[in-house]
């Protein structure tokens, strides 16, 4: 796939996955003191299965590790990454891993 950028839109509260320009996907996020609560992700209908939701929240978890934050997964396209992921659960609230491992 040509053309991709990956961003954290934080006046949009979402990091965007834009092909040519135009955001192909997004992950939305609520800023939370020290973790960053995943709400919802969502692809465009013309880039659905092109595996790039999964890019996407690489890069996201990726933010949040170099940002020394914990992610809360409320969002279930996040947590079955995670789950696919393991590496991925030390970001993580412990709060929320308790719930995530039941």
């Amino acid at each position: 796939m040509d053309n991709v950028t990956l961003a954290d839109n934080p006046s949009r509260h979402r990091f965007e996955l834009q092909v040519d320009g135009e955001v192909a996907a997004f992950s939305e996020y609520n800023a939370l003191k020290g973790a960053l609560l995943f709400t919802h992700t969502e692809v465009q209908p013309a880039h659905e299965g092109k595996g790039l939701a999964s890019r996407l929240i690489k890069f996201a978890l990726d933010e949040v590790r170099r940002q020394g934050l914990h992610a809360i997964p409320a969002c279930p396209f996040v947590a079955g990454y995670i789950r696919k992921h393991p590496e991925e659960l030390d970001l993580v609230t412990e709060e929320s891993r308790r719930a995530f491992l039941k």
